[in-house]
């Protein structure tokens, strides 16, 4: 474990003074059920904190950044930083699923690749290093890692995720918002997989799957999206 976190400690330039802040903000859950002498609890707490702080974070650089963008956009904007898919490449760019305190199951799962899992993580990593350094270094941290990110959504106008798309193209056909209903849970606790019917006028669109509500919702927009295209 010692190893894995100075690794860690040497990929991304920062020295942490509480070790075990860096080795909690590894630690899955799943890796407490088999490793009961590991007395620091698992990255959950510490991903709460850093999802405040990365949104925090995002927010002011975006509104620095970008002063001629209404609020919505900005919103938007934030929210293709922010969500699951970005924040799993920014893992993967870390490699950070090889750093994961895992059970062996989770692991035999594809845990080290989980979108979810990866995302939660780098969430987790920088709450820890807001506790051990401060706001200043977790900002340094946090715009290394987004500022290519924004550029990327800013360039190929991503900032429109497909609910919103779907959304803004129903309404001016009909004048009508979508639903969204989650329709089957399966997995366990740790690792659902959601699948979700996107509705009109409770006529079924799409379904779409995802580890998270969020992620099969937006799976069943894009989906609908891409009939609605299809018929144009």
């Amino acid at each position: 474990m010692k190893k894995k976190s100075e690794s860690l400690e040497k990929k991304i330039n920062i020295n942490f003074k509480n070790k075990r802040l860096l080795d909690q903000s590894l630690a899955h859950r799943s890796y407490l059920n088999e490793h009961p002498e590991f007395k620091l609890g698992s990255n959950e707490r510490l991903e709460f904190l850093g999802d405040a702080v990365l949104e925090f974070i995002s927010s002011l650089l975006l509104f620095k950044k970008l002063p001629n963008h209404p609020e919505g956009d900005l919103t938007n904007i934030r929210s293709c930083l922010v969500r699951t898919s970005t924040l799993a490449e920014i893992a993967k760019g870390l490699d950070l699923g090889s750093y994961l305190l895992l059970s062996k199951g989770e692991e035999d799962l594809g845990g080290r690749e989980n979108q979810s899992l990866l995302a939660n993580s780098i969430e987790a990593l920088i709450g820890a290093l807001f506790l051990d350094q401060g706001m200043d270094i977790a900002q340094k941290f946090v715009l290394k890692l987004i500022r290519p990110k924004l550029s990327e959504v800013i360039k190929a106008k991503k900032f429109k995720d497909p609910k919103s798309l779907f959304q803004e193209a129903i309404q001016a056909k009909k004048k009508i918002t979508p639903q969204y209903e989650v329709v089957e849970e399966s997995g366990p606790d740790h690792n659902k997989t959601f699948t979700v019917a996107l509705l009109i006028e409770d006529k079924l669109q799409a379904k779409g799957k995802g580890k998270s509500k969020q992620e099969a919702e937006e799976s069943a927009a894009k989906a609908a999206l891409e009939k609605l295209e299809n018929k144009s």
